[in-house]
């Protein structure tokens, strides 16, 4: 419900409260963004096809979850559902009608679809000239591979993280999360952010254009400057650092591993105390970062051996006393069991409206001002009279007309 002092801000609080999101994506990557958007407290409308909705509610359910859409509820919270068929004249003007009420539009389609169904960019330009609109594809807009398929997996091969990532003897690997389509919907969010700020301060909005190729050459960050700036390739080295010794994943008496680095000189005296050879400290042939790189398969050799000697417990308590990089190696169970997680307060529990309580890992900021309020994931097309008379402010027989006309 709109703010009494803001007919426009959606009730729910946060920094974006005032602005109003048109989402017609699915998936990941563009449903990742949008849910930012709404973390922030903007008010997000999520158009699905009507029947069907995003495809992560049609992803098999995980064993003991049968009935319930967890793929689709763990990026769709704080977000309102309204069913359209975007091919069917009435329901895209509808969505027409929707923009023009809209700050931002996102969509994930292929590049040129949205312009076929009547929502490209000139066309909403034309409607709303303050939108703010943010195309998320595998490519972008533009360019050689614009109409190629993409997803997760094929962005990291093309993108070289495959090529660094594994074992030295081993294959190229992919990692181990989605994260091409994450920092895709995060860029997304930041770009949208910053084009709010300019469409406040001009009354015209902008074109963002987020190519999933683009944000991983973006995130590969260090790694990639060893080819870029010296036209080296680097190789794979597991979960070692090529640059520092010790580093890597080292098993513990018990079975357990955990990940040690010495990130600079700076710690490699506290390394030593923890592994009680005080007697290397000093020695004139491991003085320095190169000078234990270059001897890394000794350096590793006495830190192998002395982890193997006792308890991942044993060696987190001496490496935390002398404050030592160092982590045990976690299940996905272990990082969500965590005291730390726990007490940032990062999973949520929702009680969703057919599925009861369910948990979601929330924002991963905090700040001194107030939260936005947060709400289950939708139920598809859960929100559809409400938006249509919030939004366009429809009376009650129209928007039974038009909803029973989707049956």
């Amino acid at each position: 419900m709109a703010n009494e002092l803001n007919p426009l801000d959606s009730g729910r609080g946060g920094p974006m409260g005032r602005f109003r999101v048109l989402d017609v994506t699915q998936v990941i990557a563009g449903p990742q963004c949008t849910m930012m958007l709404a973390d922030m407290g903007a008010d997000v409308v999520k158009v699905e096809r009507t029947g069907v909705g995003d495809e992560m509610r049609l992803v098999g359910a995980y064993e003991g979850r049968e009935g319930h859409q967890d793929y689709f509820n763990c990026i769709n919270r704080s977000k309102r559902s309204i069913e359209l068929d975007l091919k069917q004249e009435r329901d895209q003007a509808t969505a027409v009608a929707l923009v023009a009420e809209a700050d931002v539009f996102v969509e994930n389609f292929s590049p040129g679809v949205a312009a076929r169904l009547g929502l490209g960019w000139e066309a909403l330009q034309a409607v709303n000239p303050r939108l703010v609109y943010c195309s998320i594809s595998g490519f972008g807009q533009t360019g050689p591979y614009r109409d190629r398929l993409a997803v997760d997996p094929t962005i990291q091969a093309l993108s070289g993280i495959m090529s660094a990532t594994g074992d030295p003897d081993g294959e190229p690997m992919q990692i181990g999360a989605p994260l091409a389509d994450v920092l895709a919907g995060m860029y997304g969010a930041y770009a949208i952010s910053g084009a709010l700020h300019g469409a406040r301060e001009t009354g015209v909005g902008s074109f963002i254009d987020i190519s999933m190729q683009d944000v991983m050459m973006s995130a590969l960050g260090t790694r990639v400057v060893e080819t870029l700036a010296a036209g080296v390739l680097p190789k794979r080295a597991g979960n070692a650092n090529p640059n520092r010794a010790p580093s890597g994943t080292y098993r513990t008496l018990d079975g357990e591993r955990i990940n040690v680095i010495c990130v600079n000189d700076r710690f490699w005296a506290g390394l030593c105390r923890a592994i009680n050879r005080d007697d290397l400290i000093d020695d004139p042939r491991y003085r320095d970062m190169v000078s234990r790189r270059d001897r890394r398969d000794e350096v590793e050799k006495i830190f192998i051996e002395a982890f193997a000697t006792n308890t991942v417990a044993y060696w987190s308590a001496r490496l935390e006393k002398v404050r030592a990089p160092y982590a045990r190696v976690n299940t996905y169970a272990d990082a969500l069991a965590d005291p730390q997680v726990a007490h940032r307060g990062a999973i949520r529990e929702l009680n969703h409206p057919t599925a009861g309580a369910i948990k979601v890992i929330g924002p991963p900021w905090k700040s001194t001002a107030p939260e936005a309020s947060m709400t289950p994931p939708p139920v598809l097309g859960q929100h559809g009279a409400d938006v249509l008379a919030d939004w366009l402010g429809w009376d009650a027989p129209r928007i039974d007309e038009f909803l029973q006309g989707q049956d």
